[in-house]
């Protein structure tokens, strides 16, 4: 599958040519793939209150921003152009994390989800550029695809959607049923549906320098510890009551400065950041769950799977499930590593503090016996 999601490169070569350098059209990335689901599915799903949605319809003069749920009338027009976009694909469709989880050449800690959109007649976003990398993969239908690497990056006041105001197209390519085109970040790019289509994005995380400082002094917060308390022994007598005397300043500068993290500190916090679910994932327990021993004669006969919305990752400083860092079995690091990676454990015997932790992930909703 990898020689042809790529084009005849290799992982490797694609990473090394093409990742957040220069674009990469690929024809028939994935042979005979038409999309993952029917129109009526797709349009329960943007139905659905729990899955994130947008409705996004334009005319000649201006654009329009519905977020879901969705309304079913909405989505029977076809006088105006118009597409909805639901994401997090992975999570309610097993066929959908599959196929997230083919690009996971790319390390699982840079993914984000799949979206997928359908458009009618010249339904589209506008032309825009993203912050993120993207992988554009066409099921049904066709979408003419224009893009450019341009330095004018204004933006259409008042839009709702972040429009390029001056968008000029260096490159136009209809693209077909299981055709692919990868964007590096920046990349401004206008897609408009050829009669109705879907298109699947495969997206990427790309925080910004603000989002992690913020994220890791809040995380930090929770951890500082700080000794002494202020103290000002010397005080002299102010003129005026309500200044704050550069003397008190120096000093509150001199206890601050006895903040300190570590690379340590930091890998820690990466762990705990990049695991943390979205606000909008939850997880259901089994109801009823197996007993623990026909739990271990499940996992010991069919495996263990982990669940789509279960993010397992792994660095120097230990293992991280959905925000929590693991005080893993010392004897299965190997095996953990394994599941992290492939999302799922053959069958097989297994160390009993393994099949524990198993055991209560699968408990907590996390995971459970494959089928």
């Amino acid at each position: 599958m990898i020689t042809t999601l790529l084009g005849g490169l290799s992982p490797r070569q694609f990473l090394e040519e093409y990742w957040q350098k220069k674009p990469l059209l690929v024809r028939q990335a994935v042979p005979g793939f038409t999309g993952l689901l029917e129109h009526e599915a797709l349009f329960d799903l943007a139905c659905d209150p729990d899955v994130e949605s947008r409705y996004i319809r334009h005319d000649s003069v201006e654009w329009t921003v519905e977020h879901g749920p969705q309304r079913r009338s909405r989505l029977r027009g076809k006088r105006t152009p118009w597409t909805v976009l639901v994401q997090g694909l992975n999570l309610w469709l097993p066929a959908g994390d599959e196929l997230l989880h083919r690009f996971d050449f790319i390390p699982q800690a840079r993914l984000d989800d799949l979206m997928v959109s359908y458009a009618v007649d010249g339904g589209g976003v506008g032309p825009h550029f993203d912050n993120y990398d993207v992988f554009l993969l066409q099921g049904c239908g066709q979408r003419r695809w224009q893009i450019a690497d341009q330095e004018d990056r204004s933006l259409v006041e008042g839009a709702p959607l972040r429009i390029l105001k001056n968008f000029q197209p260096a490159h136009d390519w209809v693209l077909e049923p299981g055709d692919m085109l990868y964007l590096p970040p920046h990349w401004a790019h206008n897609g408009i549906a050829i009669g109705e289509c879907t298109t699947y994005s495969i997206g990427f995380r790309s925080p910004t320098a603000s989002e992690l400082g913020a994220e890791f002094l809040g995380w930090m917060q929770d951890r500082l510890t700080l000794e002494g308390i202020y103290q000002d022994p010397d005080l002299q007598l102010h003129e005026n009551s309500a200044e704050i005397s550069p003397l008190m300043v120096d000093r509150i500068a001199a206890m601050l400065e006895h903040i300190r993290w570590s690379r340590e500190d930091v890998a820690d916090f990466v762990g705990h950041y990049l695991t943390e679910p979205k606000p909008q994932i939850f997880f259901e327990p089994p109801e009823p769950p197996l007993s623990r021993k026909r739990f271990d004669q499940a996992v010991r006969a069919k495996g263990y799977r982990l669940n789509a919305r279960t993010l397992l990752l792994w660095s120097e400083t230990g293992f991280y499930l959905n925000g929590e860092k693991l005080h893993e079995p010392g004897e299965a690091p190997g095996e953990l590593k394994v599941l992290a990676h492939a999302r799922q454990l053959e069958a097989g015997d297994y160390p009993a503090a393994l099949l524990q932790a198993l055991y209560d992930w699968y408990c907590d909703g996390f995971g459970a016996p494959r089928d």
